[in-house]
Order: structure tokens, then C-alpha cells, then sequence
């Protein structure tokens, strides 16, 4: 038996605290022994505990990757709880911490960003490298964009391993419990309903989506917009939407928990994404209910999509593009079926849970047969 001990900062659930609920649902407990060690009152807690996992919660800790106090906090809980592998998700305190225990130490790159100038560039790249490469034997890349990112930085591709996220399976909600939520959106019959679900940020490209949005009504097209999800660019983005005129075209939702139910009255799911963009975990769940996307070509989108068959890729911060894809999956019924068709298959093929879970696994076995320093 393994024994495995996450670290992971987040008070909220997150993408990376989402990446974790999805190895934990997959996880081969008869080999591995694994606990979680999160900020004290993190609502990733409840839904980890429900899995069958060990949750040990830290004072401090929270939303910060690194604080002197943090690492003297984990190095005690390393000491007593005594793994093999000590696991991070963006804590360097971790990191750190489970080197001086002289543990092995694995850390995932959920993010993907513009790598800096010091960075890119000596001294700073040194020193980045040097950094990574002594707090960690081994780094999970949850995508090709991430990994770049990471050798962009100096650090060596040897110690990177690229996967993407795999999620559990969303199920569908009945026509009925449908029909409920498109009165309660207020989405008219007919119309073609496209939908996004991310923090609303500026570089989530909410705008391009408003501005496709625009140019489809301009041409006659009958559609609706849903926004899930909240954020400090909402105001602004519903002053936009009311300059558009798109007032009775878009509907914010709010933060929505009911991800399936958000998911399942979707003709189209929706990624513009100019920044931070790895592994869509809301594009995976809509894939295994067999709803296509359109998405832009930034970050790791292309990794997630193939281009024609679960959906379409169009031009990053192109609007004009946005909309055409759109036009063309709502002018072709047949492409739209077979898209639907091929989300579920390709799903299955490459991007659930289980999948997942044996890669992070093998990395695991990896390490502990002492490669990861090669």
C-alpha cells in the first residue's frame, strides 16, 4: 500500500480542488492510501469526506502557496501522518515542506498563463528551475499547455508528466426537470440555446461571446445566451450587454451548483478563454453527456476539442469566428447530431475519471520506483 498525502490551499472549490474530487471518486484504493490535507472550514471537506477520504485540515494555509508558518504546520502533519508521496496542487509550502521530511514529492500544473520575461529569460529562469526541480520529483502537467508553460520556464521536460483532467460522468436531466429550468431562465421554445459556465473575468472572453452574439441576431437568428458563474467583470459585462441591446438574448444565472442542470438544456457549450485556460472541466462534463462546444485556440482547448468531430475551434479573441461557428453548427442539423453523437464517444475514449486516475497512478509507481529524479 502507497501512501499518499494531498496538499492543496484552496478555501473554495476551485478547479484544482475539482481535478482532486475526480481522482478521489477513481482513486484504486486497495494500492493507495490517500489523504488530503486542505485550509481548516475549506468547503472542499464535506465532498471529500464523502468520497471515503481522510481530511486533515491545517490552520492558515488558505489561499496563499507559500507562508514560512504553513510549511512548519505541514512539516509537523508530514511527520505524523508519515506518507510516501506528499502530492501538491499549487503549494509551495507543501513542497517544501514534504523536501525537509525527505519525502518524494509530486506537484500538478493546473494553470497555464503568459510566462513571463524573468522568468523566460537568466537569471530568473534559473533560479525557477532550480526551484521546481529541488521541491519536486516529478510534475503533473493536467495539459500540453501547462507543460509548455512549465519548460517555457527552464524547467526540464523530463520531470513533467502531461494528462488531462478526466471527470466523472454527468447525467442528463430528464425532459421534464428541463423544462422546468428553460421556464425558469426564461429560455423561449425553439431557440437555440447556447451557454457558458466560468468565473466572469475578462479573460474568459465573455465579451467575444457577447459580441458573436450580436453579430447572429444582426443576421435573424433566434438564440439565447446563458451566463453561469460570477466575478469582479460582471457589472461591466452586463453594462456591455445592455449597450448590445442583448438584454432580452442574455440571461445571467448567477453561480449555478446544479452543473448538470445548467449543462442539460445546452444545444451549445461555450469556451472563449484568452488566458489560464488547461483542462475545461465544465467542456469534459458536457462531452459526457454528449453536448458538443465551440472553444477558442488558446491554451489547451485544442487538446480538449477535435476540431469537426465533438465540436469547433475558432480563431482566439476572434468574434467574427466565434459567430461563424456557431452559424454553421445551427445551420447543419446532421453536424450538430453526429457532434453530439462523437462528444460521448470521445469522452469515453480519453477523458473520464477512471482514465485519470490510473495516469496519476502510474506517475505514483513512477516516482516510487525512484525515477522521478531522471
Amino acid at each position: 500500500m502507497i501512501k499518499v498525502l494531498n496538499i492543496i490551499s484552496d478555501s473554495n472549490i476551485g478547479g484544482a480542488g475539482r481535478v482532486l474530487l475526480n481522482y478521489m471518486s477513481s482513486a484504486d484504493r486497495t494500492q493507495f492510501d490517500v489523504g488530503v490535507a486542505l485550509p481548516r472550514g475549506s468547503l472542499l471537506k464535506a465532498p471529500l469526506e464523502e468520497l471515503g477520504t481522510t481530511v486533515y485540515e491545517v490552520e492558515g494555509l488558505a489561499e496563499r502557496s507559500y507562508h514560512k508558518e504553513d510549511v512548519k504546520k505541514l512539516m509537523a502533519l508530514i511527520k505524523k501522518v508519515d506518507p510516501d508521496i506528499v502530492h501538491t496542487h499549487g503549494a509551495l509550502s507543501g513542497r517544501i515542506a514534504g523536501r525537509r521530511c525527505g519525502k518524494n514529492v509530486i506537484y500538478t500544473r493546473h494553470s497555464a498563463f503568459p510566462v513571463p520575461a524573468k522568468l523566460k529569460y537568466p537569471p530568473g529562469r534559473w533560479v525557477n528551475k532550480w526551484l521546481n526541480e529541488y521541491y519536486s520529483d516529478h510534475i503533473i502537467a493536467v495539459s500540453p499547455a501547462a507543460a509548455e508553460n512549465l519548460t517555457d520556464a527552464g524547467i526540464s521536460p523530463k520531470r513533467i508528466t502531461t494528462m488531462m483532467n478526466g471527470v466523472t460522468p454527468v447525467q442528463r436531466r430528464s425532459d421534464a426537470e428541463c423544462a422546468v429550468l428553460r421556464e425558469r431562465w426564461g429560455i423561449r421554445d425553439g431557440r437555440f440555446v447556447l451557454g457558458i459556465l466560468a468565473r466572469i473575468e475578462p479573460y474568459k472572453g465573455h465579451v467575444h461571446i457577447l459580441e458573436a452574439v450580436k453579430m447572429l441576431t444582426d443576421q435573424g437568428r433566434d438564440l439565447q445566451l446563458l451566463i453561469a458563474g460570477t466575478g469582479d467583470f460582471e457589472p461591466e459585462l452586463k453594462r456591455q450587454t445592455q449597450q448590445l441591446g442583448l438584454e432580452d438574448r442574455v440571461a445571467f444565472l448567477g453561480f449555478q451548483s446544479d452543473v448538470a442542470g445548467f449543462l442539460s438544456v445546452l444545444d451549445l457549450q461555450l469556451n472563449a478563454s484568452y488566458g489560464t485556460e488547461t483542462s475545461s472541466l465544465s467542456i469534459l462534463e458536457g462531452l459526457s453527456m454528449g453536448l458538443p462546444a465551440v472553444v477558442s485556440t488558446y491554451g489547451g482547448n485544442p487538446w480538449l476539442i477535435d476540431d469537426g468531430e465533438d465540436g469547433l475551434l475558432f480563431e482566439n479573441r476572434s468574434s467574427a469566428d466565434l459567430a461563424r461557428c456557431i452559424a454553421r453548427i445551427m445551420d447543419e442539423p446532421d453536424t450538430l447530431q453526429r457532434m453530439q453523437k462523437r462528444a460521448g464517444e470521445i469522452f469515453n475514449q480519453r477523458f473520464t475519471a477512471k482514465i485519470f486516475a490510473q495516469n496519476v497512478e502510474k506517475v505514483y509507481h513512477t516516482v516510487m520506483e525512484g525515477k522521478g529524479h531522471e
